[in-house]
This record gives C-alpha cells, structure tokens and sequence, in this order.
C-alpha cells in the first residue's frame, strides 16, 4: 500500500504524519522549504489542555517546559476589572508557547520515526487521481512523482492543493488587526495574562497581554479599521505608552524580542474532501479573531483525520467515515466563524448594546474572555453531537456529564497489564477505548478482580468488536454510575455510555463509529474501487 502524501510541513502536516505513524501508516512530507525555521517569538500558540497534551503524546517532549501555562486572566476596562480567572486542576490553563518550538518538537519526533519520509525542496504543482490512489509531482531539485493512497493539504492560506483541486474559499478579509511585540520586561501581573480595554492613556483601543516563559510577554494591540502602516516608531510608542500606563510611572526596562503585525481573516473551504484528496488546518479555515488559536483547531483537524485514514489504509476503503471528517470538523469550525461574526460587531462597535443593557458590558467581557481562553461559543473546541458516526439511540444509553461527541475527562484507569494511567495516555492508537466504571478496583490487584463479576462478559464483548479495542477500568467517572460502560473514540470523543454490560448494544455503537455496519462499508469499498 502506498504512503499518504502530505503536502506542507508545519505543525498541522508534522502532527499527520506522526499521528499516522502511531498507527502503522507510512507517510511522506512534501517540505518546500529546506527544513529549518526562523525562531520568530511573536508567533506563538495557545492550545488547550487536551491539544497540548495530544502534542506530548507524539512528540515525547515536555511542551510545558518550553511554554508558559498562565496562573490567572484579568480582564480589564478603563482602571475596573471586569472579569477574573484563576486556573487550577479542576480548571487547567492554556498552554501558551512559540510556534517554532512546536515545530521544532515535531521535526525532532520525525526524525527519529522510519515511518515518516520528508522530501525538502519539495513544491508540489500537480495531482493526479485515480480509483486506486493519488500521484502528486513536486517541483525543486529532485522534482519528481510521488504515488500515495490518499493526499492531505495541509499546506496554509493560499494552499495549492485547494487550488489544485478547484475547492472555493470564501470568507471575509482582515476582520482585524493587530501589532503585535514580544518583548521581556516586569510587569504587574506575573505570570497572569490580561485583556485591558480602553485603558485610561487612550480613549479607545484594546491591548492583550499574554506571558511567555523567561519573562517574555507577548502584547496585541487592537488597531483601528483600515490599511495604515504600523512603523518601528509608532509600535515602539505604543510599548513605551502601555508599559508607562501599567506601571504607574516612566516607562521601565524592556529588552524587545520581536515585532509583527497579526491580520485575522475568517476563512472556510467549500469541501475538504475530493475523492482521495483532504484538506486541514489554514488550507481549510482561518479564523482566530480572539486569541491565537488557528493552530490549535488545525491540530484537531490532523488528530480527527488520522485514525479515520488508518482503517481505510489497513482494511481498505471506508467511505461514511472519511466523509465524517468534513462533517465533524468543518461543523465545529463554521459554528465558531458564525459565532465570531455574530457576537464582533457587538464588542468593536463605538455604541452597540452597553448603552441600552443594563449589565452589558460586563457580559461583553465575559465572551472576551471565553474567546481567549478556549471557552464558550466564541472559544470552546466543540462537540460532534450531530455527527453522522454518532450511532442511532440505544436502549441502553445513559447520560453522564460529558455530552455524547465531547471531549473525555482525563480520569485515571487501569490498563490490560495492571498500569495505572492516565486516560488521555491510551488516546491515538488507533483502538476504540472501552471504560468500565467499578469503583473500588484501584485498591486491588488486578488479578483479583479481572475474572470477577462483569469483567469476563465486558471482556468476550470488547473482544468481538468489529474493530480493535481496549478494555480499561476506572474507578470512578463524572456522572457515571456504578458498571456503567463508556464507548471513546481514538481522538478521545464520547460516543455514548451503558447502563451495564450489552454486548448487543456496544457492538452497534462500535459498527455506528467505523461508519455503517461490515456489510455497508464492504459495499462502499466495492464502490470505491
């Protein structure tokens, strides 16, 4: 079986090709650079706990070190703090970190795996479809052909292969802008980010304040509408102004890093599937008025992407579960651009409904804040409630605190050979996940109750399966019951939850999650081909 073609060497093609790999599927990267990357500090990331933690999996690095993981967000307008956050383990912060430092993780973990293939000096100008796979030629040095089993663009904003592919892109252009500086300087709320409207030096405007590690800080400056040059001079004003009007005094000591502009344009791909052909990450959406949190949703896209690839690349064609990608993550993507375009004119205008709500503005930087730190509809990752692998009701279904096509709490579990790990640690490999809740099994070794009770039913039904799976244990799970059975995804979604041990009822929701049931898929593959 031929490799799957990637076409663009960031973070999202880099977390492909490794996420692949974890299931035993080759690859090769089309890089039409030379596989280095400028260091560039203004260009960072913020991720959220499980996306962080999908990047530690694969690339066995401490991300946390390089990053910064924020002890609070304020929220201010004018000297009044409207909103404030404080992260514990019950409410876990971003993770904030430059991009070459993921980048860098990333290539590190590809080197060192012979499943993956990176052909630098690689600009890809031509693909070619057929029934049985997909060939793609890139241009360079050793320009060439490469034959794959399927193609992924994950090659940015003006991606060739959408344009390849002759897959529109609408949207709306420079929905804002941002000066953007990084820079090391002491500043009153250490280790805390902060979101300052109309701070008292202006009369208008908006500056975020993001913390880096080593005393780094990233700071935003929202810039008014139009197409005006930001100058050396006039960013070098606006640091020396937000530092003088935080610190209550002259301008303190500062030893500046980097400098850019930010542009957000909201951007969604008419079709991310043609035939063999896919696209993710900025070839397929822009978004990130709030924030920096493009990669992160480009990050979701490799991870959902991945294990939908793995059984058509083992088992041959799976046709209702390559389309759900499209379905799941471009229904998440859109909800969060028609969330974004809805609620911004709300919280840009001069006017809008502070003047006439009661209370309003406050909830204005409420949604601020949600948008920025990953929450709510302007920020939050979303859910494949409505997902067409989400299997038809169940008689045996109950409902637990994480809604069915949520992502799963990371509670401790024990695994086939008696380990204690963590849940989120079993996620990627390509198996479904099946937990059962027995309160009281971490006090016992496993061999005393593995052949106990429910277990060797649960353990016969797994086993059945339509498609590999591990059978995990936990004591406890929020709003789960005592023997109740949870159904997970490889990517860590809920798919539902089971009053009990029902071979019958675990067995369709297993066949719901792979796409149709054995026969359906056989007669799509037939199709296929």
């Amino acid at each position: 079986m031929d490799p799957v073609i990637i076409v663009g060497a960031g973070p999202v093609g880099l977390t492909l090709a490794l996420a692949l790999a974890r299931q035993e599927v080759p690859s090769v990267v089309l890089d039409e650079g030379s596989g280095k990357d400028e260091p560039r500090p203004a260009r960072t990331a913020v991720l959220r706990e499980e996306t962080a933690a999908l990047l530690e999996r694969l690339t066995g690095a401490a991300l946390g070190e390089q990053g910064a993981r924020w002890a609070g967000w304020r929220s201010l307008r004018r000297r009044q703090v409207m909103n404030e956050v404080t992260f514990d383990a019950a409410d876990p912060a971003p993770l904030h970190i430059a991009q070459h430092f993921l980048t860098d993780a990333l290539r590190a973990a590809v080197v060192g795996e012979p499943l993956v293939e990176v052909a630098v000096d690689s600009r890809l100008d031509a693909i070619e479809q057929e029934r049985s796979g997909v060939s793609a030629h890139s241009k360079g040095p050793k320009g060439t052909w490469w034959r794959g089993s399927y193609l992924v663009g994950c090659d940015g904003p003006r991606s060739t292969v959408r344009k390849l592919q002759d897959i529109r892109f609408p949207g709306r252009t420079a929905v804002e802008r941002h000066a953007v500086a990084t820079l090391r300087a002491e500043l009153p709320w250490e280790g805390r980010a902060l979101l300052h409207r109309m701070p008292p030096w202006r009369s208008s405007g908006e500056v975020t304040a993001r913390p880096l590690p080593d005393g780094a800080w990233r700071l935003d400056w929202l810039l008014p509408p139009g197409k005006d040059l930001v100058t050396p001079e006039t960013l070098v004003a606006r640091i020396r102004e937000t530092l003088a009007g935080w610190t209550d005094g002259p301008t303190p000591a500062y030893d500046l890093l980097d400098t850019g502009v930010h542009t957000v344009h909201h951007r969604l791909a008419r079709r991310w599937r043609v035939g063999r052909v896919f696209l993710a990450g900025d070839a397929a959406h822009l978004l990130g008025a709030l924030g920096t949190q493009g990669l992160d949703e480009g990050l979701r896209d490799a991870d959902n992407l991945a294990w939908k690839l793995a059984p058509a690349w083992h088992h041959g064609p799976h046709e209702a579960l390559l389309d759900s990608y499209q379905a799941e993550r471009r229904g998440v993507v859109a909800a969060r651009l028609r969330a974004a375009d809805q609620v911004l004119p709300l919280l840009r205008g001069g006017g809008g409904l502070r003047h006439y709500v009661p209370g309003a503005a406050r909830g204005h930087d409420a949604l601020l804040t949600d948008g920025h730190l990953g929450r709510g509809a302007l920020g939050a990752s979303g859910a494949y409630a409505g997902s067409p692998l989400a299997p038809r009701q169940l008689e045996g279904e109950i409902a637990v605190e994480t809604p069915p096509g949520s992502q799963v709490d990371d509670v401790r579990v024990t695994a086939e050979d008696g380990t204690f790990v963590r849940l989120r640690d079993r996620l990627g490999r390509g198996a479904l996940l099946v937990v059962l809740i027995a309160p009281g099994t971490g006090v016992w070794a496993r061999k005393h109750w593995v052949s106990a009770g429910v277990m060797p039913r649960l353990a016969a039904a797994v086993t059945a399966l339509p498609h590999p799976a591990e059978l995990l244990v936990a004591e406890e799970y929020p709003g789960a019951p005592a023997h109740s059975v949870l159904l997970v995804r490889p990517d860590g979604h809920l798919v539902t939850a089971f009053g009990g041990v029902r071979p019958a009822d675990l067995y369709a929701a297993a066949e719901a999650t792979l796409g149709g049931t054995v026969k359906e898929q056989a007669r799509a593959g037939a199709g296929a081909r």
